[in-house]
């Protein structure tokens, strides 16, 4: 224990010694400068100064942009433009795919390469019979006191504005007689009606013209986008009166009749409906003859 103890105080002794560091005028030896200190203040003095040196080193990379020119480290506006990039990357990824939706639609339209489904006459929407109860059909009392309101306000009703009781009407494109009618088993989802060259083809509804332009197969073709989901297309024209990117109104003139196109055996028109993706027999709406 003496020798530990007497170590402990030569340690202690030589930390707590004083010593002066004295600065000197080489060539006078005169004293600049001294200090008084010891092994402890100078431990003491170093820590500090080296926690020191450390926090406002991390705080500079942390909190400041000087960070930036420490190797390493990215720089603030290439963080944000990385992430400005990469959103625009992923719109432009986004609008691609519907375009390209957009375009393998417009290819199937002219191809006629679609899966077909029933309409009646009543409807554009997939017939569904479903057996339905006499009870089901019987009215309540609400509904009882509900005509009678109706009936007693439209009695007197003088000033009643008719309206229409349908969605869209369909304009006939032509008048002819039809050749080949609509055959969704051998995959001609079209009428074709016989016509004297250069008849005028006339737009069914109005909308807007998604494409305007000879193909090999269907020669002179007219595809015109409407509200509701329709889709109407004219093939094998002599030649367009519009362009791509056109508005057009009901009736107005689209096109003049020929036979253009490998698949046409004489002046006629190829008329397709298409109501969302699917098409539809144009004669169950519109009378052609």
């Amino acid at each position: 224990m003496s020798e530990k103890r007497l170590k402990r105080k030569i340690i202690k002794k030589k930390l707590f010694t004083k010593n002066r560091l004295v600065i000197l005028n080489e060539d006078t030896f005169e004293e600049i400068f001294s200090l008084r200190l010891t092994l402890m203040n100078v431990f003491v003095v170093a820590t500090i100064g080296a926690l020191l040196i450390i926090f406002i080193t991390t705080y500079i990379i942390a909190f400041t942009p000087l960070r930036e020119f420490i190797p390493g480290y990215a720089s603030t506006q290439l963080k944000k433009d990385a992430t400005e990039l990469a959103l625009k990357s992923d719109s432009l990824s986004f609008a691609l795919k519907k375009n390209e939706a957009y375009i393998q639609s417009i290819k199937k339209v002219l191809t006629g390469d679609l899966e077909y489904a029933k309409f009646n006459k009543d409807s554009i929407i997939a017939s569904i019979s479903e057996p339905v109860s006499e009870d089901e059909l019987k009215p309540t009392a609400a509904d009882l006191k509900l005509r009678e309101e109706v009936e007693r306000e439209d009695k007197y009703n003088l000033f009643e504005k008719a309206k229409p009781k349908v969605s869209a009407v369909l304009f006939p494109p032509v008048k002819g007689m039809i050749t080949e009618k609509f055959n969704p088993q051998k995959k001609h989802y079209a009428v074709d009606i016989a016509l004297a060259k250069n008849t005028p083809i006339k737009a069914t509804m109005s909308g807007k013209v998604i494409f305007a332009d000879w193909t090999p197969n269907n020669g002179n073709v007219v595809i015109i986008r409407h509200n509701n989901g329709f889709i109407s297309a004219y093939k094998h024209a002599a030649s367009l009166t519009v362009s791509q990117g056109d508005a057009v109104k009901t009736g107005e003139v689209i096109a003049l009749a020929g036979s253009t196109g490998t698949e046409s055996t004489g002046v006629h028109l190829h008329f397709e409906l298409w109501k969302d993706g699917y098409p539809i027999d144009p004669s169950i709406f519109i009378e052609f003859e």
